[in-house]
């Protein structure tokens, strides 16, 4: 199941709807241009709470998923703590697999 996750993830970088790494991905925030963020299990705390005030600040959705290793393998680029989705039609889309997956593991 995990990978139709990081399957998507792939198909928004190629359509460009993904900003990744911590500059870019907190730059999309504040412009209130991410409409999802995925903070990868094993990014540092700082990273992680960093993130954490400033998507509940802008009130973007936060999921964490991955490691830093296949975030950025998903998206073709070397290891990333984190990834923003850009566009509401691949957010919504993770988002639901995200509760589908949560879902079957109860």
């Amino acid at each position: 199941m995990r990978d139709r996750i990081l399957a998507l993830l792939g198909i928004a970088q190629k359509a460009r709807a993904i900003a990744s790494g911590n500059f870019l991905v907190e730059q999309a925030v504040s412009k209130r241009t991410a409409k999802l963020v995925i903070i990868a299990e094993d990014a540092s705390a700082n990273t992680r709470d960093g993130l954490e005030k400033i998507t509940y600040y802008y009130k973007v959705p936060v999921l964490t998923y991955g490691t830093k290793e296949t975030l950025g393998h998903a998206i073709g680029q070397s290891e990333r703590s984190c990834v923003a989705l850009l566009d509401e039609g691949f957010a919504a889309k993770i988002r639901s697999q995200y509760v589908t997956e949560n879902q079957s593991e109860e």
